[in-house]
This record gives structure tokens, sequence and C-alpha cells, in this order.
């Protein structure tokens, strides 16, 4: 069911409106008033095409509440208070026509309740129209006239039917019904509803105006009718088959916990507890073989089965619901389920390796078998440890101090807090990289070229597990120029031009010593191995 969706039609009577509007505003003969008639025509088919579909939507509101009236009569109440005030707001718009026709034309009124536009003589008159819609004399911008009326009873229409609809699908209504401000395009600037619409136009259009206002009028009713009707369907739960259900805790349960299940009918009565029987079952007949256990605990319809568990491994259990029908004959619906009896046990995972780094978030994933994530509670002895919490049984590790540290892992159960066992780590600080200057470390041969075309120096560490960077904190540049060592110190990792005029002086055998590099670590400053580069 849908409401309030505009068809093929209605939009191309309404583009012809806008179109027949503008040709208007800018003077153009008057046989284009003949054009109005037809988009009246069209828009009061459309309006019987409404009373239609929206008469379906209260069929089938009669049905429903003959089929469940606790359930849908509620929701009728409010369609038939739509459809009242629907009713009440078209009848204003037809005794407004009336009066129009009967001022225009100098009918009879119940001449003027059924006359039609296309036999209006005067189809251009518009002093008739303003004075009726806007009221005699009256400012077009304030007017007191059946237009003023209209926009008070359009919004409070909407205001009222809105309130009809729970909150939860008030924002997807289409109402339509707009009485904002316009733009005029003969005026060329934002006017008032009422002065845009029925200010100084001809009769023709504002008799067309007058059957739009119905058609949005009875699209606002179908939206909302049949959102109503649609909680009508929404409270009804409906049902194709019936089967027999066993809803555990968990199938995965460590020796010594208690294993809980949920055994019900998938429908069932929540004000009827059926017979519930646990033991060896026939599945194609339904019948018990030998002894059974009837289940005693019950919670609005549902079974509530427990037993303490001991052996290891795989447990099955089986049994049969029997429910009683309204004719008093019973059914059974046999079932049958099993669950994992396991020894604790947990595990702790290091994504990385089995060593934590100093001052690096080292990643590790820790589990319980048959716990949730939110119920494993792991924490941190030694090594000045910390853990941080990621979700989903991902966490972090920071620890300040070398040495070891020990992940102890918990879980909480409905009796307490249980331990599940600990493992140890080693902690060790991140190992150094090597400076490298021109594309290399340690001793290097380079060419003067390359080592002019430097323009830093860069940390390296190679084969690490985490990717790390090492910001150079300062350096020294050495080199031996006519016999002496000159030494060039820098802050930050780049050479500075002191540095680089000194490159142009260095000779082929010569060498370059980059050393006293400092660089900042995850656990602070360190001094790093420098290198030295032959010329070549």
């Amino acid at each position: 069911m849908s409401g309030g969706k505009e068809t093929p039609r209605q939009k191309m009577i309404g583009m012809m409106y806008l179109v027949l509007t503008a040709l208007l505003a800018l003077n153009v003969s008057k046989e284009i008033l003949n054009a109005f008639v037809i988009i009246e025509e069209g828009l009061n088919v459309t309006n019987d095409n409404f009373d239609g579909k929206n008469g379906l939507f209260y069929a089938k509101f009669a049905k429903a509440v003959a089929e469940n009236p606790d359930r849908a009569k509620p929701w009728q109440e409010k369609a038939l208070k739509v459809q009242a005030k629907s009713k009440e707001l078209c009848g204003f718009i037809d005794e407004i026509k009336s009066e129009m026709y009967q001022k225009i034309q100098k009918l009879p009124k119940e001449v003027a309740d059924t006359f039609q536009l296309k036999n209006l003589e005067s189809k251009d008159e518009n002093n008739i129209p303003t004075e009726l819609m806007i009221g005699a004399g009256a400012d077009a911008e304030n007017a007191t006239g059946k237009a003023k009326d209209l926009k008070e009873k359009i919004e409070a229409y909407k205001k009222f039917i809105t309130e009809q609809v729970p909150q939860k699908d008030r924002a997807a209504l289409k109402l339509g019904l707009s009485t904002d401000d316009m733009y005029s395009i003969g005026d060329e600037k934002m006017v008032k509803w009422e002065s845009n619409l029925f200010a100084h136009q001809p009769a023709a259009a504002v008799f067309s105006v007058l059957a739009k206002l119905k058609n949005d009028v009875k699209n606002a009713e179908s939206d909302v009718v049949s959102t109503l009707l649609r909680n009508v369907d929404e409270a009804t739960i409906k049902f194709d088959k019936v089967v027999a259900k066993v809803v555990s805790e968990s199938n995965y349960i460590i020796s010594g916990e208690e294993y809980k299940a949920d055994i019900f009918i998938a429908a069932y009565n929540s004000s009827t507890n059926p017979e519930i029987l646990i033991g060896d079952v026939d599945t194609a007949t339904g019948q018990m073989r030998g002894a059974s256990t009837k289940l005693e605990t019950f919670d609005n319809g549902l079974g509530k089965y427990s037993v303490r568990t001991g052996a290891e491994g795989e447990q099955d259990f089986s049994g049969v619901i029997n429910v009683k029908m309204q004719d008093g004959k019973v059914i059974p619906y046999p079932f049958k389920s099993s669950y994992m009896v396991a020894k604790p046990s947990m595990a702790i995972s290091p994504t990385k390796m089995n060593v934590f780094y100093i001052g690096v978030a080292n990643p590790v994933d820790i589990s319980v078998a048959g716990a949730a994530p939110t119920d494993v509670v792991p924490s941190i002895a030694g090594g000045g440890g910390q853990i941080i919490n990621k979700g989903q049984g991902h966490y972090e590790i920071m620890v300040k101090q070398p040495g070891e540290c020990t992940i102890n892992v918990s879980v909480k159960t409905k009796t307490g807090s249980k331990s599940m066992g600990s493992m140890k780590f080693r902690v060790k600080k991140v190992p150094s990289p090597l400076a490298s200057y021109a594309g290399v470390t340690g001793d290097s041969k380079v060419s003067k070229g390359e080592l002019q075309a430097a323009t830093g120096v860069i940390p390296k560490l190679e084969d690490f597990v985490f990717d790390l960077k090492f910001p150079v904190v300062s350096w020294v540049m050495s080199m031996n120029v006519n016999g002496a060592f000159v030494d060039m110190p820098a802050n930050g990792p780049a050479t500075t031009p002191q540095m680089k005029e000194l490159l142009q002086r260095a000779k082929t055998g010569g060498k370059v010593i980059i050393e006293q590099v400092k660089v900042q670590a995850p656990d602070g400053v360190r001094v790093i191995p420098g290198c030295v580069l032959k010329i070549k």
C-alpha cells in the first residue's frame, strides 16, 4: 500500500498549470484561458480516482476490524477522523467555487453547485475572484477574504491529520498543501500564498487552483490513511509453519558450568504452557520411548531447561512438546539438540610475536572458549604495563620496563569471576636503527655526485615487526680538509648549507663521516651508529 505519490497524469497536469500561469503573467492572448478548462477537468478526474483509491483503504479497514476488532478498531477510528476532516475541507473549497459561479455567472446556488468551468462565459473575469478571495478593497498581501480562511483551514487540516499518525511515521509523510510565501512571476518577488494564487487572477486560473487544492487534500488523505493501515498490518503476526525450537545461551560450555536453553514452539502462546517431556523420542511419531522427565519451569510459554554439566565432549538431549489445540487434540512436536562441554581454556595470541616492546602499542588477541569477548577480563603484571581494550577481543599492550610481564585472564560468569590462566612475555627495548646517508649505511663507497645530492640523514631499521619512525634530533658531519678534520653539526635530519659547502671540497679517496646521530626512539632519545662514506 502507498499513498501520496503523484501519478504521471498528475505531474503532467501540474506542469501544464505552471506553464499556463507563466504565460498569463506575460499577458498572452485570452485564448489560453480555455486551456485551464482542460487542466481543471483533468484534476477533477484525478480527484474521482483518489476517492476510489481511498475507498479501498476504508474497505480494508472494515475487513480488518471484522477479523480483529481489538487490534484494528483504534486505527480505523483515526482513519475515519482523517476522512471526515478531508471531506470538510473539500466541502469548503466547493462552497467557494459555488459562490464564485453565483457571482460571475449570476446563477442560483443549486445550479452553481454543479456548474462547470467550460460553460463559464467570462473566463477572464478577475475582479469578482479577487474581491471574493482577497477581500473588497483589501491589500493583496493582507487578504481578508476566503483565501485567508482557506489558508487557515489547510494549515489546521495538515496539523490534525499529521497528529493521527505515529511519531515514527511522520517524517515519511508527503502531504504537500504548502501555504508558504511563493515567488510571483508577474511581480518578480516573494509574495504571500493568498496573493500569488488569487490576487488579480482570471476566473479560469482560480477555479483550476481550487481543483488542484482539492487534489492535494485527497492526496494527503491517501498518504495518511495508507500509513495508518500499514500500522494494522505491522501489529499482525502471521505464521505459516509451526516448529520446535531449542535456543541456548551457549552450545559450548566450560566444565562445571551450567547448560541452559529455552525450548519452545516458534509460534507460541505466552498465556499457555505446553507440556514438555525430556527423554528419548521417536521423531517420526513424537512418542516417548521409555522414561521421561517433565519440564516444570516456564516463563510466558517458554520452557526453561537446565542441567549441571560434568563429562566433556558433545552432549545430546531430546524430547517432545505436546501442544493442546482448541478442539482438545494434542499435537506432538519432537526436538533434538546438543551442546559441547570442554575443559576451561583460554588463548592469548600476540599478533606480532611473544615479545612486548617498550613504548609501542603491542597488539594482542585474547579469547576464552565459550565466552563472549565482553565477558573476558585480562590484566597485566610487571613491565609497568597497561592493557587497552580495542573491542571484539583485540587489545594493545603498553610496557615501560625491560624484563618480563604476565598477562592474566579471567572470565565473568553468573556466579562471579573465574580465572582462566596466564602467559608470560619478554619485555624489550625497540632495537636501534642505523644512520644512512646518500642511501647507504656503515662503511660504503659513494660518488661525489651522490654525496652532494643527498638531503640528510635517514634512520633505517630493517626487518622489524613494527613500522616505526625515528625522528632525527641532531647529528655531525666530519671531513678531512687540508689535513685537519672539520666538524659540521646539524639539528634535525636535513643537510645544512654549511655541510653542502663542505661537501663541495670533498676529493676522490677522501672520507665523509656521519656521527653522533641522535634520534627520538619510543623510549627516549638515543645515539645510533653512524656511517663512513668513502668518495670513489
